[in-house]
């Protein structure tokens, strides 16, 4: 008896629809777009935290084979100002990965008929998967980067589809084609733009990658809109997607905190028995980093080593010139590791509060927090239920209160 060989799409469809990944009206959509065809002859796919450059021209069997595998895949870079094949500096442009486009596919529970508006065009594959499912006259999708609307509609009428695709700021919507019964955000969000809740009937779905500026490790968020303008819901899980190009951070510059190569006058000292896997967790999508920033606001950080090896976690406040840095010796078999900080804000006292305060409450994962957008604009995240806020640590020179 002849067995059956399965292509990579085929393999991977039948493990989303197994572990219920994606739903199934989404497999003959899936079939009929492939994600191939949308990606450029120059790739970078993301794989053990490596970005490799892959073209079709020169290894086309590589290509092949990173194109229909279960990666995101860097499409452009630095805003298309990048050349060469080495990665760039900031990623761009991506094509996401499939098990999370159709995660969030399942989320925005489609119906037949239903007009959604997509934002963030990327490569075009979503607009293509969307129109498959509902029909390309009930799809709109916004982008901004004109250059990278103009290859995703080259890429989408060449696979034989023609849904409007705009050139403009995704911020806005687009108004022309409202309301909208779902939205789906393809790029991560920190401030809920008013437009899209405007822009969508009541009951709609907005399914987006919403998270703040403690970090770029997100969590998909399905608000469903209420007739008073209000939308909310929970997280369906970890994500990380680019940002908004508006809602890009500005990262700040070591030198405007700590000037020279001394500590500034006023710097305080003190030591910290957490350890740095309890902050900067192996798996990067651990709920800690995620609750963290809820918790910590106006603050960012990043990691590294020091010249003898030692772990250093590096805090800086976004309001003021508060900043914290934790030298973890702990790893290396010692007790205590120690933590310097300055500025108004105790940052490091305020992230060792927030973990406490996550640990206390059984760790919560990402699925047990939710999002309200008030109609004023304000942004509410809640544990468990819309009535049960979560609040902002706050510390001082004076201590955690």
């Amino acid at each position: 008896m002849t067995s059956v060989v399965k292509t990579p799409w085929q393999e991977l469809r039948e493990l989303l629809l197994k572990t219920g990944t994606m739903a199934p009206d989404w497999a003959r959509a899936g079939d009929a777009v492939p994600r191939r065809v949308f990606l450029p002859d120059l790739m970078w796919p993301f794989d053990n935290d490596l970005d490799i450059p892959v073209s079709k021209t020169a290894d086309p069997e590589a290509w092949s084979r990173w194109a229909d595998s279960n990666v995101p895949i860097t499409t452009q870079w630095d805003d298309g100002h990048h050349t060469g094949t080495a990665p760039g500096e900031w990623r761009t442009s991506s094509s996401s990965t499939p098990s999370l486009v159709f995660s969030m596919f399942r989320d925005l529970s489609v119906f037949d008929g239903a007009r959604v508006l997509e934002i963030g065009t990327g490569t075009g594959w979503c607009a293509g998967l969307l129109s498959a499912r509902l029909g390309e006259r009930n799809v709109v999708s916004v982008e901004l980067d004109e250059a990278v609307a103009d290859r995703a509609r080259e890429a989408l009428h060449a696979a034989g589809w023609h849904p409007e695709v705009v050139t403009g700021d995704g911020l806005l919507g687009w108004p022309n084609r409202a309301p909208y019964d779902r939205i789906l955000v393809t790029a991560a969000v920190r401030d809920v733009p008013r437009a899209w809740i405007d822009q969508a009937r009541p009951g709609a779905v907005i399914v987006m990658p919403w998270g703040t500026r403690y970090s770029y490790r997100d969590a998909v968020a399905r608000l469903v809109v209420a007739d008073d303008g209000t939308a909310g819901g929970r997280f369906t899980g970890p994500a990380g997607f680019m940002p908004l190009r508006s809602q890009r951070l500005d990262w700040p510059r070591h030198t405007d905190y700590i000037p020279g190569d001394n500590w500034p006058a006023g710097t305080r000292e003190s030591v910290t028995r957490l350890a740095a896997s309890s902050v900067v967790p192996e798996n990067s999508y651990a709920a800690a980093v995620f609750v963290l920033g809820l918790l910590v606001p106006d603050c960012v950080h990043n990691h590294g080593r020091a010249d003898d090896g030692t772990p250093v976690m590096w805090l800086y406040g976004l309001a003021d010139r508060s900043w914290a840095a934790v030298y973890f010796y702990g790893v290396d078999g010692r007790s205590v590791s120690q933590v310097y900080q300055g500025g108004p804000r105790n940052l490091w006292d305020e992230v060792e509060a927030a973990h406490g305060w996550w640990v206390d409450r059984g760790r919560p994962g990402h699925e047990e927090f939710g999002l309200t957008v008030m109609a004023d604009g304000q942004q509410r995240v809640w544990l468990g239920d819309p009535s049960n806020l979560v609040s902002r640590m706050t510390a001082g020179p004076g201590g955690t209160r």
